[in-house]
């Protein structure tokens, strides 16, 4: 049998005293300080932290870390005070906030993706913007293009991988439409009018053009440029063609209407390596933050849904890396505490290397 330890009685108080000294060389009073908790809190550093995991990466919200912190941990706290100390958290944490963004920044590809977020019970949007290794999350008050162009630049040179929303097209770069989303859309179309059997005709055409640029995607290094490039072009013809139907009904005509306004974003896949042609590692990514909204729904101010989305990153971040984010929490807050500046996740994983050399 396995086990663990029963609730306690009561929490565990420690009594740190500090002393204040004169420095002969600083020629100024130095105080000790304690790495137990954050300068001019009296809660402890392992409380903070699981308050944040339980936050972000449990998605509970506000009343019930409360609830459990009061039954199982006997520590007592208003959930305004759980508020102001996750706030106060992703303020020291900030310049790991901005690590992780300007890591997304440089990665080759960049899906992306928003959902909508409640403050105060009006409209907000939780934006994401990820690579492989990085998750960066991102609140505003709009849904526009301004929030990509503030984020990412006016450029970017890889691969933005989007569903078909107009805010992405204000970044000058190579775009990939999520066909996923394209796809749905269709085949609600086909449940709606299911005696027009043309849309399933024109759904299924499509769904084969883009297995077959997977295919071509996946046999690029055993062509030649040339053979590659013919092969490509024989795509997009069979897409124009496709696009050019002969007499669609009304119903037909609206299918491809959506389906021509992202024809340049279409096949962009096929030349780019290891890039998919739909946007479902966003959609995870940002599910995190939609269940979330769904179990707390939303925040009670600006400061708590950026205080969330900045922990989020990071433990989003730390997940995708394979790091434990509870570690890194406590070396990082551990290195504010003694130098001013939170740890950044390359010299923690500096250092996860250089023990992993030493053993």
């Amino acid at each position: 049998m396995e086990d663990i330890a029963p609730p306690a009685d009561k929490t565990t108080v420690f009594e740190e005293i500090t002393e204040t000294k004169w420095c002969e060389r600083c020629k100024k009073m130095v105080s000790s300080i304690s790495e137990k908790a954050l300068p001019g809190s009296d809660i402890g550093l392992n409380a903070v932290i699981e308050m944040a995991y339980l936050w972000v990466m449990c998605a509970l919200s506000l009343p019930k870390i409360q609830a459990l912190f009061i039954d199982f941990k006997t520590l007592r706290l208003s959930t305004a005070g759980i508020s102001r100390i996750m706030i106060r958290l992703s303020g020291i944490l900030q310049p790991v906030y901005e690590e992780i963004l300007n890591d997304v920044k440089q990665g080759a590809k960049i899906w992306a993706d928003e959902t909508g977020w409640r403050v105060k019970g009006k409209l907000w949007w939780l934006w994401i913007f990820a690579n492989e290794r990085s998750a960066y999350y991102w609140p505003d008050r709009t849904r526009g293009g301004p929030v990509v162009e503030r984020l990412l630049g006016e450029v970017f040179f890889g691969i933005l991988i989007v569903d078909a929303w107009h805010a992405y097209t204000k970044i000058v770069c190579a775009r990939q439409t999520c066909m996923a989303h394209i796809f749905r859309k269709i085949r609600a179309f086909i449940n709606a009018f299911p005696q027009y059997r043309s849309i399933m005709t024109f759904y299924l055409k499509l769904r084969q053009t883009i297995r077959d640029g997977e295919k071509l995607q996946a046999a690029r290094d055993g062509l030649s440029e040339r053979a590659f490039q013919r092969q490509l072009k024989a795509l997009e013809q069979r897409l124009d063609d496709l696009l050019n139907w002969k007499n669609p009904n009304d119903t037909l005509k609206q299918v491809i209407k959506k389906v021509h306004r992202q024809k340049k974003h279409i096949l962009t896949f096929i030349t780019h390596e290891g890039v998919p042609h739909h946007n479902n590692y966003g959609e995870y990514i940002i599910k995190k933050g939609v269940v979330k909204r769904k179990m707390s729904g939303g925040s009670m101010s600006a400061e708590g849904v950026s205080a969330y989305a900045c922990i989020q990153s990071i433990a989003v971040t730390c997940q995708l890396r394979g790091i434990s984010f509870h570690r890194f929490l406590k070396a990082s807050l551990v290195c504010y505490i003694r130098t001013g500046r939170p740890m950044l996740l390359a010299e923690y994983e500096s250092s996860l290397q250089q023990l992993a050399i030493a053993a």
